[in-house]
């Protein structure tokens, strides 16, 4: 591609960011480099990003910090897949005159998948899926059923929300708690108001998290709350890796005192090939796929192409920096 403002697409790790939208529209506007793997550090994200105007980034993969703004002076625009990215110090981009822009974003798929991995935590896929492949034992394990069960929700927000209908249809009881939630959005949303954590953890089978990352819920689950829960819950993270204490998590999950984890998030992505999560028996992992969907995608590359034009033509779209969106 030809033209004199140079993009960046960061952390296309699986090469998807090229076949998910035209980028031929920007050929006489800008050129276009792609970048497959994580940078090293800062200093390998600075020396190899200093000379681009825009940095189309997959949000919070690769944190663009007050330090990282201040050693790429050529940088005019960061385009964010979704409308948040807690990643991106707004604030110092502002200050620096670089504009942030986002892109629309779908809730549906972080939903599928949530369902998708307590499901399968339930009934022991990965265990019974590799047995089957190795060719037996055939039948290795007893599964949990989910009719009767009481699935406590920690946050009602959008995907929160969404979570409850499903609960019903698979005739489990569905209690909710957020640090703001009220008993009338609870009712309204279907869901029954559990008051506090604690009550919500002692009822529930199942926890899953649906909290934005904030000061006020970060490790929001720690040792203490892993000690509420019942002998054998299990606990689902498809929302962020913050919200939990994650040693504090490893030992509830090595000591029994949680019957396992389906996990969608981490403290460092990609995760660490020694780091314990990927070898617990309890444990089903998956990559950070909640958002990884032939749809969204093709609206994060997409949109980005729209607002790297738009800003070129000097009336910026989504801007983030004039108005962030709160947490």
């Amino acid at each position: 591609m030809s033209g004199t403002f140079s993009c960046a697409v960061l952390d296309d790790y699986q090469g998807a960011a090229r076949t998910s939208a035209d980028w031929s529209r920007l050929e006489n506007v800008a050129t276009v480099d792609f970048f497959a793997s994580p940078f090293s550090g800062e200093h390998d994200l600075v020396d190899k990003l200093r000379r681009y105007d825009c940095l189309i980034v997959m949000r919070e993969r690769t944190p663009v910090t007050a330090q990282v703004l201040a050693q790429l002076p050529q940088l005019r625009l960061v385009v964010t897949s979704g409308m948040r990215n807690n990643a991106i110090d707004l604030v110092a981009a502002a200050q620096r005159g670089v504009t942030v822009c986002g892109t629309a974003s779908y809730s549906e798929p972080p939903l599928e998948l949530t369902w998708a991995l307590l499901l399968a935590a339930c009934r022991h896929l990965p265990r019974e899926v590799a047995s089957l492949r190795a060719g037996g034992p055939w039948q290795q394990t007893v599964g949990n059923d989910l009719f009767g069960r009481t699935l406590g929700l920690v946050g009602l927000g959008k995907i929160g929300t969404r979570m409850v209908p499903v609960a019903t249809a698979f005739g489990m009881r569905v209690v909710a708690w957020s640090p703001h939630l009220t008993k009338d959005r609870a009712d309204a949303a279907g869901a029954e108001f559990a008051g506090s954590l604690s009550s919500l953890l002692h009822a529930s089978d199942i926890v899953s998290l649906h909290l934005a990352l904030a000061p006020s819920t970060r490790q929001v689950l720690g040792a203490r709350e892993f000690a509420q829960m019942k002998p054998g819950a299990l606990l689902v993270n498809t929302a962020r890796a913050g919200l939990v204490d994650t040693p504090a998590l490893v030992s509830a999950l090595r000591e029994g005192t949680l019957g396992g984890a389906a996990l969608d998030v981490f403290d460092t992505e990609p995760l660490a090939a020694s780091d314990q999560l990927r070898s617990l028996p309890n444990v089903v992992a998956t990559p950070h796929l909640g958002y990884v969907t032939q749809r969204n995608y093709e609206t994060y590359f997409g949109e980005a192409i729209d607002d790297v034009l738009a800003f070129v033509a000097g009336t910026p779209v989504r801007e983030l920096t004039t108005s962030p969106p709160s947490v």
